[in-house]
């Protein structure tokens, strides 16, 4: 009976079918056919959970749409239903290749709400914490950004200098990667006993192994074609859509937070700030290697200059309480300038939170500079911003 029912069915379908005129439409030409393709969500092709809808004719871009939100999980909220101390670890799940800046950019903010100052000692060691992150950070985007131009040898390189780092991390902090170190009022603990002395041996050892990065990735023809002049994004451009970083120094743009905006003991040290003049995938690839070199120097004053003791951590209360006024933030992450906005009305949880990411504003520009370009260079130019979804997203 049901094989009966399905050809009669079928059947009448066909009458239907034929009864109604079909409209007759004529092929447009292959250069008037554009079509849509989806990259992502899926990790390799985005750096994270990022979805990008590119509309294209053949292989050149017409457009880009990003489609954002995958790891959403609403931090700025979760910020307002805790204490400000509480919140401190929530800070490392943002970019958390940035862990240890971002605790510090919030420490910051909590701080100005407490009324509170820092020990030397404790800024001392902010510092080498931050710039450690930094180098360990551009370490990783080296040998992915070799790996999605299809060079895999980059990657075991990256990855095996970049274990020093976390092995550092991991023995004052227990952590290597979310870390909840620097706390309002100063730092969790004491550095570990081996911490200065192979903290000095990994700058030693690190300094001449950027000159192999460079002998590796940088003389190499095809990384250099694939580069020079794709995804330029201008000086004017990048300052409209609130470009912050590494991305916005290679277009010329001189801004460093740790030079235009001090924080910490970052005046104390003899460090420049790294910038290129093209704006180009290649500028930003300089500009990243240049900023480890930077690092490395500020990493060697600091141990110079840091005491030997001395308290690592402001007394506060049990519960402190965040007097009522608003308060910023803003420190120079991997990626840009983070900002940590906190409204306190005299309770122990703040009024509200808001977040200043540097991906958010660095990624909305991306749709611009991709145009006109092809399917190859997405990939190519997308990794040049160094895109961490989660600071995206939070």
């Amino acid at each position: 009976m049901w094989t009966r029912f399905t050809t009669c069915g079928n059947d009448l379908i066909d009458a239907m079918t034929q009864s109604v005129p079909q409209p007759q439409v004529s092929p447009a030409p292959p250069s008037f056919q554009d079509y849509f393709v989806n990259m992502g969500p899926q990790h390799p092709s985005t750096h994270g959970v990022l979805r990008l809808i590119v509309k294209l004719a053949g292989e050149t871009v017409l457009g880009v749409t990003p489609h954002m939100g995958f790891v959403h999980r609403g931090i700025e909220k979760m910020g307002e239903a805790q204490t400000a101390i509480q919140f401190t670890h929530l800070t490392s799940r943002l970019d958390y290749l940035s862990a240890h800046i971002n605790n510090w950019g919030w420490a910051l903010a909590v701080e100005q709400a407490l009324g509170v100052s820092v020990p030397e000692r404790a800024e001392y060691i902010r510092v080498l914490m931050s710039e450690l992150t930094r180098v360990a950070s551009h370490q990783l985007w080296w040998g992915v950004f070799g790996m999605d131009l299809g060079a895999f040898t980059p990657f075991l390189y990256a990855f095996r200098d970049r274990e020093m780092v976390n092995d550092l991390f991991e023995k004052t902090c227990g952590t290597r990667l979310t870390m909840n170190y620097i706390v309002p009022g100063g730092v969790m603990a004491e550095l570990h006993d081996t911490f200065i002395p192979e903290t000095r041996k990994f700058v030693e050892y690190f300094k001449p192994i950027i000159e192999e990065y460079e002998r590796l990735l940088s003389g190499n023809v095809i990384i250099q074609e694939r580069t020079q002049g794709v995804g330029i994004l201008s000086a004017d451009m990048a300052k409209a859509y609130g470009v912050t970083g590494p991305a916005l120094r290679a277009s010329g743009v001189d801004y460093d937070v740790r030079k235009n905006r001090p924080y910490g003991f970052y005046p104390r040290f003899d460090f420049k700030t790294a910038v290129a003049s093209d704006g180009d995938s290649w500028a930003r690839y300089v500009v990243r290697l240049e900023e480890m070199r930077q690092s490395l120097k500020i990493i060697e004053q600091a141990l110079e200059q840091m005491p030997k003791d001395g308290p690592l951590r402001t007394k506060l209360p049990a519960v402190p309480k965040l007097a009522p006024g608003r308060y910023l933030s803003r420190v120079e992450s991997a990626r840009g300038e983070i900002a940590f906005y906190l409204v306190g009305e005299g309770k122990a949880n703040p009024y509200r939170v808001k977040i200043r990411s540097p991906g958010f504003s660095n990624l909305s520009v991306f749709p611009e500079i991709i145009r006109g370009w092809r399917v190859a260079d997405i990939v190519v130019v997308l990794s040049t911003f160094d895109v961490v979804m989660p600071d995206i997203d939070r």
